[in-house]
């Protein structure tokens, strides 16, 4: 649920230019609450089953944290039963059929809809691209919350690229394949970092000994390894040439 969650939020982002206006503003909101109650649940659970692949497992820390999680997820359920909820869900579903964005008029609208989705597609996608690969340039330097910033931008790009793969001609596949192998790689060791800091600042809040734990779990070098090969993925991506579609 997360995870589609995210992909939506990445194709209203993708396709803010037609889309954007006062109802999607409100569901953009109403999406963040429901992606911050998910959230909270995942983070959990991903440090739980940290403590449990350690030897001797922790086991204060373990049933302070698995108290936690139950916590949360009553939170999650009543969330998810809620009116709110509810209406979210119907006011997303007529906004995607019959939303305000589209039945604009004027010269600007009718200039958005005349471009060509591929043509557009092409152009943003390479706006993104372009943008990723500036702010990980300085990868080994920069600090958690901007590290988390550059994940997020790997993430979106991802999602968009997987989107829109129909729209990419048969002589660009494999171009397309490259860069999404190369996405992902770097995603996978820009996430479990980010999952390390999210598990140290949760041990740090919920206590228990669990942050003096995981950074025994982490061992040495652990975090210079994982940049390390995020920054060599992306030295490989900017030198790729930009894909069209």
């Amino acid at each position: 649920m997360r995870i589609a969650l995210t992909r939506l939020r990445t194709i209203i982002a993708f396709f803010s230019p037609m889309v954007a206006g006062p109802q999607q503003a409100r569901l953009a909101d109403e999406l963040k609450w429901l992606n911050a109650h998910l959230g909270a649940v995942r983070d959990l659970d991903v440090a739980i089953e940290r403590l449990k692949a350690i030897k001797p497992r922790p086991q204060a820390a373990y049933r302070s944290w698995s108290l936690e999680r139950a916590g949360a997820q009553r939170h999650l359920t009543r969330a998810l039963r809620s009116v709110k909820y509810q209406r979210l869900i119907k006011s997303i579903s007529l906004w995607i059929e019959k939303g305000s964005w589209s039945t604009k008029t004027g010269r600007q609208a009718a200039n958005e809809r005349a471009c060509p989705v591929s043509e557009y597609g092409a152009r943003k996608l390479m706006q993104w691209w372009e943008k990723l690969i500036k702010k990980s340039r300085r990868l080994r330097e920069i600090g958690t919350k901007k590290r988390h910033r550059v994940r997020l931008l790997n993430k979106r790009l991802n999602y968009a690229i997987e989107a829109v793969a129909d729209l990419v001609s048969e002589s660009e596949i494999s171009r397309l394949q490259a860069t999404l192998k190369l996405l992902r790689k770097a995603q996978r060791s820009l996430g479990q970092l980010n999952d390390d800091a999210r598990c140290q600042s949760l041990a740090a809040t919920l206590g228990q000994g669990g942050a003096g734990v995981f950074r025994i779990f982490l061992g040495p070098g652990h975090e210079k390894r994982l940049i390390r090969t995020a920054a060599a993925t992306y030295q490989k991506l900017a030198e790729l040439k930009p894909f069209r579609i």
